[in-house]
Parts: structure tokens; sequence; C-alpha cells
């Protein structure tokens, strides 16, 4: 079949697919929907009858939808009821009849900087062609696209890409993910919408000069946040930065916008943005900013309203315990980082934890996925013990937990109650506090926390604290002091990067002064505010410590356990990497790699590269798809109330190629 036809099955009267025509640029524009601001085509193509069939996007959402009830003539419901095995066979099956692709309009500049418009040909990320269909696929769209239309075949996951590097360039052009989008001039982080003053900042000194006038009511844009941004209506980055970093989790859990837009000024308007009112609005597929020509009646937003309730701190006498010894029930006497961790050792020391209960969940027209996680596991047909067994064998083999020490509440109880100074500067912040004297609050803050600092630790708490390593100091190596306050890792009050870690200390001086430091870090003024802000109060907040050992990492980074992008996505998990260790990503000093993963039908793609010119070699980039989908079987048992809210996971590969993870909380929605 050659010859142009609309389809004559039944479906709607607005319906105009076509079959077995030529793509020329007006019909691409006829039948094409939009997504992330590109507009896009669904193909078909029929290695049986020759033909492929061009979709009309707003008929056709579903490329199987079409292939089932329009060219194979089943029901939906057959189609349901055998989605998982009609998935394969499209998508999976090398000897398939159907070859399923997008067709995306992109422009850019030539080597000349004139505008040239191309197309971009791309399966789904879970499709698992070989070089062979991929060719195929290339070259029996080119034949019918418009010659004056270039079109490049961007690999949809990593295994593609390891398939064309065998096939010429030249035969098959080709432009990788991260090279299409890398460069994207606007980019939405964080869904919302926020009415209020754009304060644009164009250098840190200019932020820095208003950063005292800043409010509730305010869109701050500048090229990269600090991590201790106030609490604002926005956040608006004008470089590049990684859904990953601390502001970005910080926009999360305050439900507000957060979006990369390069080019602001065109964006608002040539007359400046900075002090203009506006209505700014991020989704999935688009991000504006609507100036308004007034200054509207605004409402206080909804987190001054939002009150996070504490479990009451245990504070009578705990001794420092290993962090193997630690349970997630000790989090009212140790701190929620300590507990995670002491949990996580739990789970990979026991292997008796249910770590299938996220692919247990219904996810229509599927019951369930435990076949999908079969597949991942390299199991066939199993049991759901034999599942669950194999899950916590995967789990306990892909990754390990640190080795340190948890110091309880206690500690810090008594080394406050020994210093009638420091329980005065205590008083007077929580007499400010209860009189909202907020003028006062940071200068407040800042004497209290230089108490502590430079106050000596009582010699009962310093041998506690010593008591607990049994080898000599000489023969210590380098430590890491952590903090892990109840107020922290919650749900709905991540506090990430509010709280100071000291990741080099070497000898018992160091030691005491890392511990004051991490225990000064509870009040620092912006502490102090954030935790005001949602009703916690300072009676109720104290400070645990971990003490772990160093290791030396040759990579490290974030996860999440969800695509932060797209928060409807059940299957992908979001890494981020850099070489050394993972603070380089969260703190934002580099732009790290980016990676997603999908945990049910398998395969991974790179979406960015950051800061380096290469990728990770591939048999790096399969170890990470073990380390995403070990987080997601993680996410079963630390969210085991709500199996689909997401882990935040930051995590290390040491110089041996071990993964250890280092912290795990909650990752806010």
């Amino acid at each position: 079949m050659t010859a142009a036809l609309f389809t004559d099955a039944p479906g709607p009267a607005t319906d105009r697919t076509v079959i077995g025509e030529n793509l020329s640029l007006p019909l691409f524009r006829t039948l094409s929907g939009v997504l992330a601001g590109h507009p896009y085509l669904k193909v078909v193509v029929d290695r049986a009858e020759n033909v492929w069939h061009l979709l009309d996007t707003a008929a056709h959402p579903f490329h199987v939808n079409y292939i089932a009830t329009r060219v194979l003539g089943m029901e939906l419901a057959e189609l349901d009821a055998r989605l998982d095995a009609f998935n394969a066979s499209v998508y999976m099956d090398p000897e398939r009849r159907f070859l399923l692709g997008v067709l995306s309009l992109h422009t850019d500049e030539d080597a000349d900087g004139r505008e040239r418009t191309f197309l971009v040909l791309e399966t789904t990320e879970a499709d698992t062609m070989n070089g062979q269909l991929l060719d195929f696929f290339y070259e029996f769209v080119r034949a019918r696209v418009d010659g004056r239309l270039p079109v490049l075949l961007k690999p949809a996951n990593h295994g593609q890409e390891e398939e064309l590097a065998a096939i010429s360039e030249q035969r098959v052009p080709r432009i990788l993910s991260h090279e299409l989008f890398g460069s994207r001039t606007r980019t939405p982080l964080n869904p919302g919408e926020a009415t209020g003053r754009l304060r644009h900042f164009r250098t840190h000194e200019e932020y820095a000069a208003a950063e005292a006038g800043l409010g509730w009511a305010d869109i701050v844009a500048m090229p990269c946040l600090p991590d201790d941004v106030p609490r604002v209506a926005g956040f608006l980055n004008t470089a590049p930065i990684t859904p990953l970093s601390h502001t970005n989790v910080l926009a999360s859990g305050w439900g507000i916008p957060n979006a990369i837009v390069l080019d602001l000024d065109q964006l608002v308007g040539t007359e400046g943005p900075d002090g203009a009112w506006v209505r700014y609005r991020v989704s999935e597929d688009e991000i504006t900013v609507e100036r308004l020509e007034r200054e509207p009646e605004l409402r206080a937003p909804a987190w001054h309203q939002q009150r996070i309730r504490l479990e009451p701190p245990l504070l009578e006498d705990a001794p420092v315990l290993s962090l193997h010894r630690l349970r997630s029930a000790d989090r009212d006497r140790y701190g929620t980082k300590a507990a995670n961790l002491g949990e996580l050792h739990h789970v990979l020391d026991s292997r008796t934890a249910d770590l299938t209960a996220f692919y247990g969940q219904p996810r229509p027209p599927r019951e369930d996925l435990y076949g999908h996680l079969a597949a991942r596991l390299g199991m066939d047909d199993p049991s759901l013990a034999q599942l669950r067994a194999k899950a916590a064998e995967f789990v306990a083999t892909t990754v390990g937990a640190p080795e340190g020490v948890a110091l309880p509440f206690a500690l810090q109880q008594h080394f406050l109650a020994s210093s009638p100074a420091l329980q005065q500067g205590i008083g007077k912040l929580k007499m400010a506090l209860e009189l909202d004297a907020t003028e006062v609050l940071d200068s407040l803050c800042l004497q209290l926390q230089q108490l502590i600092r430079h106050t000596p630790v009582p010699e009962s708490v310093t041998r506690q604290i010593l008591q607990a390593f049994p080898v000599p100091e000489a023969a210590r190596g380098r430590l890491v002091v952590r903090s892990s306050s109840n107020a922290e890792d919650l749900p709905g009050f991540s506090a990430a990067g509010v709280y100071d870690s000291v990741t080099a200390v070497h000898g018992t001086d160091e030691l005491l002064d890392a511990v004051r430091q991490v225990w000064a870090s509870l009040v620092s003024p912006r502490s102090v505010r954030l935790r005001h802000q949602v009703g916690i109060s300072l009676d109720d907040t104290y400070m645990g410590v971990i003490v772990q050992e160093y290791v030396p990492a040759s990579l490290g980074g974030v996860l999440v356990t969800c695509d932060p992008t797209r928060r409807e996505d059940f299957r992908n998990v979001y890494l981020n990497c850099s070489p050394g260790s993972p603070e380089q990503v969260v703190d934002g000093s580099v732009l790290p790699q980016q990676y997603l993963y999908n945990t049910v039908e398998g395969g991974g793609r790179t979406v960015a590269l950051g800061s380096w010119g290469d990728g990770l070699p591939a048999a790096t980039r399969a170890r990470l798809a073990g380390l995403s989908l070990t987080g997601r079987l993680l996410q079963s048992h630390f969210s085991a109330d709500d199996v689909d809210r997401p882990l935040d996971i930051e995590w290390l590969m040491t110089d041996r190629g071990d993964f250890r993870l280092v912290q795990i909380r909650p990752y806010a929605l």
C-alpha cells in the first residue's frame, strides 16, 4: 500500500491519521501535537505491509492502542488483558512486525548562524531495537520524509547508543539526548504557580545587598541561588543547575515553582525584570512569566499555616552506639539520619525486609508489576516468596552502609546544661521567638553559635565520644561528622543543606570542634527561621551527630526514586553523579552528569554530561542501573506507609568499586 489514505475504521470524526503518504512539513504540522515545547508526530512502521502510519496526535495518544484496535482489530479490553505481552511484541521482539517511534521538530543555527529546521526520530526509552532494526527504521523513515528536511536518529537509551556505535554516522546521522536538550533555553525543575514581585540579581553581591529585604511575596531570579536562600514564592535560575540541587530540593519541599530560564529578559520584557510584578507558572511542558500591569492583592501563602509536628525527643541518658545497632525507631534519641542509616544496616544484614511492595501496587491496567521486577532480577516466573528473597539479596550485594557511630541527643543536652552562658543565650532566643521579634533573631543566633563553638565540652561527654572509637587516636584515619537532628529528613521538612557537616576531621581536638560545629548549626539564623515558619519549637529540637569513617570515592552523587520533572512517572529513577563526593552534586559547585533509569521495563539514558565532556563507560552506566533499581527496592521499605513516596539517597562509589549509601531520606513532592 503506497497511496495516501485516511483511515476509515471507526474512530473520532476528526481523525486525520494518514497511511502511506510521504511526509512534508505542512502535513507534519497538521497531525502533530506539542510536548515540552516541540511539535511531535507518532509514527508506526508496518514491516509486513511495507507501509507507515502517521498518527493524528489528537486522536491517538498511544501507539499500542492504535496498532491493536485500528490495525489488528482487537478490543481495548483484550489489549488491556495482555498489555505486557503486547508491549514486549512491539518494543522488544527482534523479529517484530511493527516499529514505533516519534518524529519531533527542532531548530538550531548552522555554522553561518542561519536558522536550521530538522526532524529527530526516536523510539520509546524501553525499546530494545538492535542495530539492524535501527538502521532499517531510519532508512524507512528517511526515504519518506521531504528531502529538504534533515532527519537525525536519537537513540532512546544506552543500549541503542551501543548498537549504533557499529554503524557509520554517514549512514545513520544521529544526535544524543544531552546534545539535543543540554542547551535548552528553558527547563522546568519543580512545577507550581506563584504571583509576586520578581527580584533579578545578576551577581551574588547584588543578592547579598538585598537579601535582608526578601519576603514571602518575592520570586528570586539569579544564575545560582545560594543554599541559604530564604523561603520565598518562587525560584528562577538564569544559569543551568541540576534538579537534585539543594535549592531544587527546597523548592520541592516548599511547593514553589522553580525553573531554568536562560532568556529571562526576553521572557519578561525589554523594560527589565527586576521589581516587576509577575504571574509565574512552571509545568512539565511550559514555563511562563506574565508581567502584570499593577501590584496584585496578595494573600499569605499556604506555608504560613503549615505546621510540622515532631515526636517528643527522648533525652534520658543513652549510649553512643554503632550505626548498625540502630533502627528507625531510634530517631527520637539519635535523629532521623542516624536512625535511617541504622535501618539500612538492618535491611542489608538481615535480608528479611519485603522490598517488593512498590511493584505490588496496581498500575492500571496492570494488577501489579511483579513480572517486570522478576525480569529486572533475571528470574523466570518466581513465586512471591522467591521474588522477595531475590530482591533482598540483590540489594545486599549491590550496596553497603557506612560504618560509624551515632551520638544521642542526651550528649548535646549535657553539653548545653554545663554552661550558664549557653542557657542564658538559649533563653534569650526562645523569648525572641515567642515575641516574634524577628529583627533580633539573627544576632541572637550568631551569638549563641559562637558560644557553642567555644564552650569546653564536659569531660564526661568527651569520654563517651572517645570511648566509641576502639582504635587509638594515632591510628585513626580521616573522619566525617554529620548532623542527625530530629528536625530534618522528615516528610514535609527535608532541611536539605540547612545543618552543617564537617568532612575532613583528624584527631581528638578536631573531632570535638566538629561536633560542636554541628551542634551549633541547630541554632543558625536560617535553621531557626525555617523551623519557626513551620511551627517547630526550639524546645522540641535536638541534634544528634554521626561520626563516620571517611571513604575515598571515585564517583559520588544523589539519586531520587522518581523523575523530579514528571511526578506521575512511576518508572524512572533520576541519578546525578560527579567524580568524588556527593557534596559536589548537592551544593552546586559542579554541574553533574545526569541519568534516567527505567526500573520497570529496564534501560537508561543520559540526560546531561554537566561539567564533563564525556559520559561514563558503558560498564559503569550498567552498574548505576543496578544502583537505581536498589533505590527503588529500598523505597518499598523506607516508604512503607506510602510506597509511592520517593526517596532521596546520597551515594558514593569507593575506589574499590563498591557502592555505599551515606544518606536516605524522603524526597518531598
